[in-house]
């Protein structure tokens, strides 16, 4: 079974992240810099939260506030929900599903050290599915 650990192998480990002082407008340019939907929100190096598009169409536009004014702590997620290296794509993807994110920081001793999408988990599937397939369509082929 594919793991995290064989996840963040495959896309690399850079986590990108903001302190909660800094302003909403500074997470969306920094998510449109990387291509991303979400930031890490980093407090002295520990884990404070998590701030995502969602967040931002929320929390800021639908009511009317402005993204330049308002700090990150003021909408970010707090209750985070984590992944560890050992946890599969398959358990991964049920909690993605059954909380309803898209995005879990991944843990080592209370230390971030990577981040997952959802996205990152289909790609895993796929590919996984695709090398059992070539494996198949060889053995079937005659090339035991």
């Amino acid at each position: 079974m594919l793991t995290v650990r064989h996840v963040l192998n495959e896309k690399g480990c850079s986590v990108h992240h903001i302190h909660p002082d800094a302003t909403v407008r500074d997470a969306l340019a920094k998510m449109a810099e990387y291509n991303i939907g979400a930031l890490v929100v980093l407090d002295g190096g520990s884990l404070a939260g998590i701030i995502t598009e969602r967040d931002y169409a929320r929390k800021i536009v639908l009511k009317g506030r402005t993204s330049p004014a308002t700090p990150v702590r003021e909408i970010m997620s707090t209750r985070v929900i984590c992944a560890r290296l050992d946890q599969t794509v398959e358990e991964c993807m049920a909690v993605m599903t059954a909380k309803a994110v898209r995005h879990l920081p991944v843990l080592e001793h209370k230390k971030v050290v990577g981040i997952v999408s959802i996205g990152d988990m289909v790609k895993s599937i796929i590919d996984d599915q695709k090398f059992i397939i070539e494996q198949l369509e060889h053995y079937f082929q005659g090339g035991r």
